[in-house]
């Protein structure tokens, strides 16, 4: 017997009102007279109240549970298995007609008793009867002299077991039932799972097509095991059965190199009371390890205690995808900036990910970008999203969430973010660039510190550098990253300040500043590339610090080696002039007057060019343009200008030049056509001459 579960076996489902049985719903008490006390006939005169019911002439009963009757306790039905109240040998569809069973691929003889109806198949012939296949494992014999054909499909009662010898005997039935026969095993939380026969309740979350067998990933309320089902080399086997269903599997437990994993023997999708419950149980046990860890921020931020449970908020997003075994695609901005914020994220989650579903989990689940420009480029959106559609149709993965880290907030990313919603790819940004007020109706979750009173020296690698320890406590390690971060992008607010007071004590500043120039330099020669190993020991998280402090000096020194060279050329070619409102504006034509395809790019070219006319010229305000033939890099300092508003005055301003753009506040980049540069430089500057200076 087993505790039926609609009841809880309680054997009630409730209570109700109902009509006193004793007083039929009058309320006073009533006696046979021949059997009534003195006291009781007195009671009775002066109206006295029905004891059961007090009067009310209601009693509330119990409603019996229908699937148990009331007992609390289940049986199984001898013939089909079904489950039917305790006390009652056979359901009542056995009861009206016969049941037949038809063996799954898991069972063996030891699931066969004598008397069992079976549906059976001829599978050969021999000279007093026939092979009759039950199922891939089994094969009993039949003494006939009838005629039968091979494949053809029979009904057989189980005549005697003698070891692995079954004996059968053909039984003619027009109408029966037939019902499955699954193997008798009780299930096995995947947590507790040892090698040998199990059983398994649980989700699919996800199906990978090999070569060989497909790969089913399966969770339960305890963990996640590979379950691999073999119908032939490539085959798909169990296609009906896709991510989300809700299964029971049976099979061999082995070990496959470090990891468990289960040979299926048999699998069929849950389906009523029974997916019900476990998907009950699921939703709860995913709510738990989902849960992010509270920590304290690192540094005092008003802006960043605002943002605080946003960023919760983005890692239980990002542990659900874990624990579903969602592919993850970080996208970022291949600066300094982009790189750790995005590093920390990964390095965070692949640890999970290999606990959860192994080394090849990791491979599949997790992928991070880097983007050329500082929004998501079409090109970018265009194969994330030919990437994740190939990977569901071929291999039956879900489809991702796509995380965009140092971009994602502006009016260029727009078009992309409108792009993945019609395929309901969820998505968050975490971004410190200008937001559009667009970007929040297209996106899950959008973190800016813009939106929380701060600005862009809160840098995102500051922000994912706390998600991350959110995610998982082995992201203290990387404390430093943020510090690296905020160098990178020269931010100078006092949480800047703060985390590289802690980077320092383990790093010296000049360390830090040459880690952020040497991922500079590397992902200019990365192109695409995410290069996780480099990129990890540039950062020193590949627990080989000599080989991290000689890879750093040679890159930096190669970095500043080609500034040096590029300002060696540029600085005699720059023209600085006084605007009305006493900014000094610097301007250098870098298509003519710079070094091309080589480090640095016209970006970073304009910013090491204009922090030497801002050495050169104490206190005094400074923007510095860098233009090529069809676009304009600004760079500013003491002034107090709104870029993107400024790039969308002149877009209104100026029909016909194609004018687009953005970045923070007081640096940014504009795009134009070719033939309306002369027109969008002068209207540029004579903006620029009517912004107000800081203070």
């Amino acid at each position: 017997m087993m505790k039926c579960e609609t009841c809880g076996g309680t054997g009630y489902m409730g209570t109700e009102q109902r009509e006193c049985p004793e007083c039929k719903g009058r309320g006073k008490m009533t006696l046979s007279l021949g059997e009534a006390s003195e006291s009781d006939l007195m009671e009775l005169l002066a109206g006295g109240k029905c004891e059961r019911c007090g009067g009310t002439g209601r009693v509330e009963v119990r409603v019996p549970c229908p699937a148990c009757a009331g007992s609390g306790e289940l049986g199984k039905c001898k013939l089909c298995g079904r489950t039917v109240p305790a006390g009652r040998e056979t359901c009542e569809q056995c009861a009206t007609h016969p049941t037949v069973l038809r063996m799954d691929s898991a069972c063996d003889v030891s699931d066969l008793k004598e008397g069992m109806l079976l549906l059976g198949v001829i599978s050969g012939h021999f000279p007093s009867g026939k092979f009759v296949s039950l199922n891939n494992r089994v094969r009993g014999i039949v003494r006939t002299k009838a005629r039968y054909e091979l494949n053809e499909q029979v009904v057989v009662r189980v005549r005697s077991i003698r070891g692995n010898d079954v004996e059968l005997e053909p039984v003619n039935m027009e109408r029966y039932t037939l019902l499955e026969l699954e193997k008798d095993i009780d299930t096995t939380p995947i947590e507790h799972i040892t090698e040998g026969m199990v059983r398994i309740e649980g989700e699919v979350v996800s199906v990978r097509q090999t070569a060989g067998p497909t790969l089913f990933t399966v969770r339960d309320d305890t963990g996640t095991i590979k379950c691999a089902a073999f119908d032939g080399a490539g085959v798909r086997a169990y296609p009906s059965i896709s991510a989300g269903s809700l299964v029971r599997v049976v099979g061999e437990a082995e070990r496959r190199g470090d990891v468990l994993q289960i040979e299926v023997l048999s699998m069929r999708a849950l389906i009523g009371g029974e997916a019900d419950a476990l998907k009950k149980r699921l939703s709860e046990a995913l709510r738990k390890l989902s849960t992010p860890r509270r920590v304290e921020l690192l540094v005092e931020s008003e802006p960043m205690k605002k943002l605080y449970d946003d960023m919760q908020r983005v890692a239980r997003k990002l542990l659900e995808c874990v624990y579903t075994s969602t592919p993850i695609i970080i996208r970022h901005h291949a600066d300094a900036d982009g790189i750790t914020a995005a590093v920390c994220l990964e390095q965070a989650l692949l640890p999970l990910i290999r606990r959860v579903g192994g080394d090849e989990d990791a491979h599949y689940l997790l992928r991070r970008s880097p983007s050329r420009a500082p929004f998501y480029e079409m090109m970018d959106v265009v194969k994330d999203l030919d990437g994740a559609l190939l990977a569901r149709e071929r291999f039956g993965q879900n489809l991702p969430l796509v995380i965009l880290v140092d971009n994602g907030s502006g009016q260029e990313d727009v078009d992309a973010l409108k792009l993945l919603s019609i395929y309901g790819i969820p998505t968050i940004v975490v971004d410190h660039h200008h937001p559009s007020p667009l970007i929040d109706e297209l996106v899950d979750i959008h973190i800016n510190p813009a939106l929380a009173g701060g600005d862009y020296s809160i840098t995102t690698g500051m922000l994912c550098l706390e998600i991350a320890r959110m995610i998982h406590e082995g992201a203290d390690r990387m404390v430093h990253l943020a510090a690296v971060s905020a160098l990178g992008d020269r931010a100078s607010g006092q949480e800047a300040q703060h985390y590289i007071e802690l980077a320092t004590a383990r790093y010296p500043l000049e360390h830090l500043s040459d880690m952020a120039l040497s991922l500079d330099y590397l992902s200019y020669w990365l192109r695409f590339s995410e290069g996780t190993q480099l990129v990890c020991d540039v950062l020193d998280l590949s627990a080989r610090p000599q080989r991290h402090a000689r890879l750093v000096e040679l890159l930096s020194t190669q970095a500043k080696r080609a500034i040096e060279e590029q300002l060696a050329v540029c600085l005699p070619h720059v023209k600085t002039t006084h605007l009305p409102n006493g900014i000094l504006l610097a301007v250098l034509d870098v298509e003519h007057h710079a070094h091309t395809f080589t480090f640095p790019p016209p970006g970073k070219t304009v910013g090491e060019v204009h922090d030497h006319i801002c050495r050169t010229h104490g206190d005094e305000p400074v923007v510095t343009i860098g233009y090529g033939p069809d676009f304009a890099v600004i760079r500013s300092r003491g002034v107090e200008m709104n870029f993107p508003e400024i790039v969308s005055e002149l877009a209104q301003r100026l029909e016909g030049a194609g004018i687009s753009g953005g970045g923070h506040l007081v640096v940014g980049s504009i795009k134009f056509v070719q033939g309306m540069r002369k027109q969008v430089l002068e209207a540029l500057a004579e903006r620029l001459g009517r912004i107000q200076m800081e203070g």
